[in-house]
């Protein structure tokens, strides 16, 4: 199979062929130079160039510049000729020719273009780097020339991790560093340094985006949960995780939950040390065996740890009185009842079974006034058993308590009478007197009524 070959390969392998035939033979008879300035330029790629052909021969003739990149002659005289020479894109090499004597004079010069890497890039790091682990990072440099004078520079912010040349046209530099607490957060870059100085040029310079590193630390124990081994229906509990030797701990992320219930959880950290702290409530549909669960998340790690834990319902005891108080020689019953699966005992007599109730009955007499029952509930929750108690005092009514009430209303009654009475009285008995106050709205002085006959009776006489 045929291989293409671009039209300018063919131009530059022609004209080095050209300029190696003319070299050769005029270097040898030469009497005179030919010189070519500047001599080795190094220029940037697609840049222009002013170039000088002369020669110190007095009957030189004909000096022209021999090359295959884009020409102009700019001025000419005898010996010399001067050429611009634009749109230089790669290593060339130009020929100056003339004659001096019948003689052809020749004389050359290397041109080096040379350019920045077009890509220069740190390959993404790892979202989380392990405490103590190697990590290993990798530069890729794309383009640049001439790579006799490329560097590639792997830096830790400004620190120098690795320099190495750059070889090859797609080359890929690499260094590894054992990843520490000091890492987090740094900045890795890579830096390629094109050094032109021995040309009397600069060092150019080109850096990647950098890429900031994380690292982590996870102690090899689960986290330390404590949460309650029963949690009664619609009751609260606190809990409580903790984990120490966490690194970075600010950035862990703690999941506290009773069964599928999520729970809202405060977590705080000091030094390596986290703590998540909530309230956990059960609910009615969550009655049986559950788990507390305490998950830590940290650099795509998890370190989790589960409790085992009873969610249940303890209902009553719950005691009832048919009557309260009670005349002497009537029926009372006194019955204790609780939820399911409690067991209640009244006054020391157990229900059948665990969830039914338990009753007494008796004839009240004056004895049983202000007796009291009891009545306890047990239930067995994961073999352990949890109790409650709960009492009742009766109050029995005898054959002259009942009078009491009746006295007092009576004895009430007569005291209001006895009161409207005096008030009655006091009220007439100051009518037929005819004593009358006025109230005082003015600084005038208070009249008073005078009586009737008073004021029919003639004033005396004096003798």
């Amino acid at each position: 199979m045929a291989t293409m070959i671009p039209a300018v390969s063919w131009l530059r392998a022609c004209w080095t062929l050209l300029v190696c035939c003319l070299l050769t033979p005029g270097v040898q008879g030469q009497e005179f130079l030919l010189r070519v300035e500047p001599q080795n330029p190094v220029l940037p790629a697609g840049g222009s160039l002013l170039v000088n052909c002369s020669t110190d021969c007095p009957s030189a003739k004909q000096v022209t510049l021999e090359t295959s990149l884009s020409k102009e002659l700019v001025d000419n005289g005898t010996g010399w000729a001067a050429f611009w020479i634009s749109k230089v894109t790669g290593d060339n090499r130009i020929l100056c020719s003339g004659y001096c004597n019948g003689s052809q004079i020749i004389g050359s010069t290397g041109i080096t273009v040379y350019r920045l890497p077009e890509r220069v890039e740190l390959a993404p790091l790892p979202p989380w780097q392990p405490v103590g682990q190697n990590l290993t990072l990798h530069c890729q440099v794309e383009g640049g020339s001439p790579r006799t004078s490329l560097t590639v520079v792997l830096l830790r912010w400004e620190e120098e991790l690795s320099r190495q040349p750059a070889v090859e046209e797609l080359a890929e530099v690499t260094a590894t560093v054992l990843a520490g607490r000091g890492d987090h957060g740094a900045h890795f870059s890579c830096r390629t340094e094109l050094d032109l100085r021995p040309q009397g040029l600069r060092l150019l310079v080109n850096t990647s985006a950098p890429r900031r590193l994380r690292t982590f630390a996870l102690p090899v124990t689960p986290p330390r949960l404590v949460a309650p081994r029963f949690l009664e229906v619609e009751t609260s509990w606190p809990v409580d995780c903790t984990l120490d030797g966490l690194f970075p701990a600010s950035e862990a992320q703690v999941h506290l939950a009773l069964g599928d219930q999520v729970l809202n959880a405060t977590v705080t950290n000091h030094g390596d040390m986290i703590t998540a702290t909530a309230t956990a409530t059960a609910r009615a549909d969550q009655e049986g065996a559950r788990q507390m669960i305490c998950n830590v998340t940290l650099g795509g790690e998890r370190l989790e740890a589960r409790e085992n834990l009873t969610v249940f319902s303890f209902l009553g005891p719950i005691l009832n009185l048919s009557e309260p108080s009670a005349p002497e020689g009537s029926t009372v019953i006194v019955s204790c009842m609780a939820g399911a699966r409690v067991q209640v005992t009244l006054d020391g007599v157990p229900a059948a079974a665990p969830g039914q109730p338990a009753q007494l009955q008796l004839n009240t007499t004056e004895n049983d006034n202000g007796r009291s029952f009891f009545c306890s509930a047990t239930l067995e929750v994961d073999g352990e058993f949890l109790h409650r108690n709960s009492s009742v005092q009766l109050r029995v009514l005898s054959g002259n308590s009942h009078f009491v009430p009746v006295l007092l209303a009576v004895f009430t009654t007569l005291g209001v009478v006895t009161v409207v009475v005096a008030l009655t009285y006091d009220f007439w008995a100051r009518k037929r007197r005819g004593l009358y106050h006025v109230r005082q709205e003015s600084p005038s002085l208070p009249l008073t009524s005078m009586p009737t006959e008073a004021m029919n009776e003639e004033p005396s006489r004096v003798e």
